[in-house]
Formats: C-alpha cells, structure tokens, sequence
C-alpha cells in the first residue's frame, strides 16, 4: 500500500478515507490512476442524483453508490462512466441483510479488506473482471450470514468460507472483529484476519487460470504435490487427524498441510502479504528504496528482516506476532514459484 497526501492541504490520508480530518475535502480513489484524490463539488449531478466531483486536475467523477447510500465506498467512477458501481463494488453478489446495523458494519469491513486486496492484485498487473459481465473468467463475491450471526433467519443453514467457479463466499462472521476472535481462539490458531481469507480465497480463483500452462504445472508438482488427488477425502482426513506430521519442514501453516490446493493457496496469501507489506514500508519510508528492481528473492530476505523488526514492535506493544511463520528453504522454493506464476498472469490468462 501506498502513503497519501490530501491534494488540498498535505495532511496525510490513508486509502479507505471519505475525508480529509484537517480540510474537510473529500477523498476518493481512482482504480484507473491508482491514487487517492481530493475533491470538490462542480456543481451537478447525475441522473441518480449524486453529486459531480472535480480532483485537482480539472477530472469529473462520481462516487460509488455503496459510498453515497451507505457509507462503505470510497472509489470513484469517472463521470462518463453509466455504472453507478465502482470497479471494485461491481464484483459483488450477495451482501448481508443491511435491516440490521450490525451488518453494515461488517459489510464496511470486508470492502476494507477487499478493496486492498483488490489494489494489490492491480499493482501486480493481474486482470480482474467482474463475474456478472464475464461469467467464464470474471470474479464475484457473496458475504453471507449463518445462525452464528442470525439467529432468526439461518437457524439451520451453516455458511463456509471458500470458493467455487469464480464465487468467493465470506461468511459474516469473518468481518466481525470478536465473532473471528472467538472462532481463532476456539480452533488454536495464530493468524486469523479477514484480509488473510481474501487473499488465500483469491488464489483458489486464480488457480483456474496457472493451471492451463503446463509448464508451470510440473514445476507445481514438484513443489506442492499432485493437487489431482482426492479432495474430499485428504480435507476429512485433516479435520479429523489435524495436519502432518513435522508440517513445520514443508508448509507455511498447519492448513497448507492438508491438499496441495490449498498449500497453494495458502502460499499465494503470504505472497500477497508480503508484496502489499513491503510497499507500505517503502511508501512511508520504513526501508529505504532499492537502487534497482529487486526480484523474489532479495523480496524474501527484506521481508523476513522486516518482519522480525515488526513482531518486536507488536510485543512491545503486548499484541500477539503480526507475522507468526518461518520462511524455510521449502516455503521460500514455493514463493519463488509463485512469483513466476504472477509473470505468467501479467502476460494475459
């Protein structure tokens, strides 16, 4: 993630502001410039009645409509543009029951955590379209309640996490701060974030497109295993055994231990963490630049430099490691491996 700087006035923003707290200008971001930008009323407004805004380079633009009625967007759509869906809002299907507030909230966090998942995918140049216009190829999302979250209309229904063709399901829970607490503490886990599940259910979706080259599968085979095997059966197996023994050697959690689909997601969400990790930290002057572009590996050695600085300062603060894996020989083989697939997404899926 990138630093900001409010247009109007220099006061630092950061990307899921709605307004400058030191000039009261409105901030939006742009999916097309990737920036965050001040603006100004001109004056006008659209057919639905939202108000047309100007940044400081004389662009017309409209807010999302998730932003205007609800609070919960702030991605802009140029003016000339008929969707009153942003380009991030436009990969919904499924929102919760808005009737209670509690949901808004929750809902305002998982575009949150979307949102940059989504700014990260886009730095790394991977296409993504929406699953509406593009049901072969694109991408949706549905954030559902269950009876831990709705105790009147779900009394029977169980919501999982995942992802199907295309559709990654959240449950509510997940973008309720102490529901997910509660959920981590009950099954013994050290990282649980709504953000992390994005990223992990992304690479289930990107799969379908690293898979058609084949090149690249063998390499896959070699790294994280046959991923043709059962799925059901090796899923059973896990929740009913736990994970494999000395997974320490070979996984970046107890988890990826389970398929190797899910090594690889599981893989591809810590690539995306450590990516998103290290701009920030270049962005806000944390690590000083480097003098060229680095590759995967030099990203690697930084980052586990970093993060060690990063878990002293979260006990410092008495909170739990903000990054609590090991990056071993066999986990660094398959970041590695990752890398090579992002190249092979930028070219086009």
């Amino acid at each position: 993630m990138k630093s900001w700087r409010c247009h109007e006035c220099d006061q630092a923003v950061f990307f899921h502001d709605l307004m400058c707290v030191n000039c009261s200008a409105t901030l939006g971001f742009d999916p097309e410039s990737m920036e965050m930008l001040s603006l100004r009323k001109k004056g006008g407004s659209d057919q639905t009645g939202r108000q047309v805004l100007v940044d400081h380079f004389g662009r017309e633009f409209l807010q999302c409509h998730n932003g205007v009625q609800y609070g919960v967007c702030n991605w802009l759509i140029p003016v000339d543009n008929p969707h009153t869906f942003c380009k991030g809002c436009q990969l919904n299907r499924t929102i919760p029951n808005l009737d209670n507030p509690t949901n808004i909230i929750r809902w305002n966090n998982f575009e949150h955590a979307k949102k940059r998942l989504l700014f990260t995918l886009f730095r790394l140049e991977i296409s993504i379209s929406s699953g509406h216009s593009n049901p072969e190829k694109g991408l949706l999302f549905d954030l559902i309640e269950d009876h831990r979250t709705n105790f009147e209309d779900f009394s029977g229904s169980f919501v999982h996490t995942g992802h199907l063709d295309g559709l990654i399901t959240i449950n509510a829970l997940e973008a309720d701060d102490v529901q997910r607490a509660a959920v981590k503490q009950e099954m013994n886990e050290t990282y649980r974030t709504l953000i992390g599940h994005l990223r992990h259910e992304s690479g289930h979706f990107i799969w379908s497109f690293v898979k058609k080259n084949d090149q690249l599968m063998q390499e896959f085979e070699a790294l994280f295993g046959d991923e043709s095997i059962d799925y059901g059966s090796t899923m059973e197996n896990y929740y009913k055994h736990g994970p494999a023994d000395n997974w320490q050697k070979h996984y970046i959690s107890p988890y990826a231990s389970a398929h190797p689909a899910e090594d690889w997601a599981e893989v591809w969400g810590h690539y995306l963490f450590i990516y998103d990790a290290i701009e920030t930290a270049l962005s806000y002057g944390v690590i000083p630049p480097p003098q060229k572009k680095i590759g995967i590996q030099a990203r690697i050695l930084l980052w586990q430099k970093l993060s060690v600085v990063l878990n002293e300062l979260n006990r410092s603060a008495g909170l739990d490691d903000a990054y609590p894996f090991v990056l071993n020989k066999t986990i660094r083989q398959k970041l590695e491996f990752v890398d090579k697939a992002v190249d092979y997404l930028r070219v086009g899926q």
